[in-house]
């Protein structure tokens, strides 16, 4: 089955009090529009984004998104079904169109390919049930369960009124039957709009029936508020929350604990309060990630503690090391096996070797750290000369004495001994010691005199 998408995305959401288009917000790190479109990329779907309010910002946006993504613009806000058939020219005949709204970003994929499946007798929608739905569109059965109509609010009998499953707006059919039952949608309604909903009862008329797949009420909700926009948030951290739980990972508190990418774990794992996990996390066994931290695209190995309020970014972490805390490891940083990172460390395109140590207040940029070595407190790196940036190489089991500055490019040997305070300039030979320091001067009885 050729299924292409159509996401509307066209709407201003003045209620959202941004100059940005509604689908723009984000929510779990990235926009509601490419939530829905990463959604649909695993459906093995091409997609056509409707635009209309702002759509040279959408249109920036949407180049920095993968995917088959062709999009349509809606010149005038007319209803729904002007929306979609807005969009239909860059559709095909043999092709099966699936109709989501950039605003609902949390839609399962599971929810989506069922309402593919269903979808092979040329008609399907998405429902789902409220315990209070007033406001909303009816969903109208036969007895034979099969959609007929949606009967919005104000049209609505008062049986129809007691049915609590709703429409939301998500729809399945083939592409041929969608364009002939849009060409039968009016305008004829109070606000001279054209409605998608209308179709239901256009198609069934035909003898076409239409299967209702109900969907979790959380993953269908959308967002025209700010206030709406932090529900889906909750909503998703809950979601994303529990799927950690699910693969055996303990949580002190799933409510503090925001994943905003992937996160695959070995067994034994822990997360304290206020995490935050975006992009691609992998983490060993036994890993534990404790309160206030930030992790982004990051692989920790096994029996690794990574202390509170540190800062890992674009960093791989070996087995048994020990990092923080408040510790950053910038991008390009690999902390190998056993190696240890202290309090007020920062790396960047750094390597620290197996067993090495940089336990306090320390700047490592573009180095090479040798295994076993011992970075003392208050060493820096001098890597940039105003113009380029430049590596500094540390063999293993040397010693870096504390306030120690290597002015990059420089190269310390194996075995090498820096003493504390000392500007290093020039490359230090295996088995050396470097002192680069002033002279110290005391001129005694000086405070006197000058008093």
């Amino acid at each position: 089955m050729n299924i292409h998408t159509i996401i509307l995305a066209a709407g201003a959401g003045s209620r959202m009090k941004s100059n940005q288009a509604k689908v723009l917000q984000r929510i779990g790190g990235m926009s509601m529009l490419q939530r829905v479109l990463q959604t649909t990329t695993k459906l093995n779907s091409k997609s056509t984004v409707v635009l209309g309010h702002d759509k040279e910002g959408v249109l920036q946006h949407l180049q920095d998104i993968e995917g088959n993504i062709s999009t349509a613009i809606q010149v005038n806000q007319l209803g729904t079904a002007d929306a979609v058939k807005s969009a239909m020219h860059n559709t095909k005949s043999s092709e099966t169109i699936l109709v989501l709204y950039g605003d609902v970003p949390l839609v399962s994929e599971k929810s989506l390919q069922e309402l593919i499946d269903k979808s092979e007798n040329g008609f399907s929608i998405l429902t789902t049930r409220l315990d209070d739905p007033f406001g909303y569109g009816r969903v109208i059965t036969d007895a034979d369960n099969f959609a007929t109509a949606i009967v919005e609010e104000k049209d609505a009998s008062e049986d129809e009124k007691l049915v609590n499953e709703i429409f939301t707006g998500i729809l399945c059919i083939s592409q041929e039957l969608l364009a002939a039952g849009l060409q039968e949608i009016t305008n004829d309604n109070a606000a001279k709009e054209f409605y998608l909903t209308d179709l239901v009862k256009i198609i069934s008329a035909k003898g076409i029936k239409i299967i209702p797949i109900r969907a979790n009420n959380d993953e269908v909700r959308g967002a025209n508020s700010k206030s709406e926009l932090e529900a889906l948030e909750s909503i998703l951290r809950n979601m994303n929350a529990q799927d950690l739980l699910d693969k055996g990972i303990t949580l002190a508190d799933k409510s503090r604990t925001d994943v905003r990418g992937n996160v695959d774990a070995g067994n034994d794992c822990s997360i304290d309060v206020n995490v935050i996990l975006e992009g691609s996390i992998k983490l060993g066994n036994s890993v534990s990630i404790g309160a206030n931290n930030y992790l982004k695209d990051v692989i920790i190995g096994d029996n690794t503690t990574i202390e509170p309020f540190s800062h890992l970014c674009n960093t791989s972490v070996g087995s048994n090391c020990n990092v923080g805390p408040y510790a950053r490891l910038r991008e390009g940083s690999t902390i190998e096996d056993g190696a240890k990172v202290g309090n007020f460390v920062e790396t960047k395109k750094t390597t620290l070797g197996k067993g090495a140590k940089a336990n306090h207040f320390t700047y490592l940029g573009d180095a090479d750290i040798g295994e076993n070595t011992n970075i003392g407190a208050g060493t820096i790196t001098c890597n940039y000369d105003g113009t380029n940036k430049h590596q500094t190489t540390v063999g293993s089991d040397s010693f870096i004495g504390t306030n120690s500055s290597l002015v990059a490019p420089v190269e310390i040997g194996k075995n090498a001994y820096v003493g504390a305070g000392s500007v290093i300039t020039k490359d230090v030979p295996d088995d050396a010691l470097a002192v680069g320091r002033g002279k110290q001067i005391i001129k005694e009885d000086w405070s006197k005199d000058k008093k």
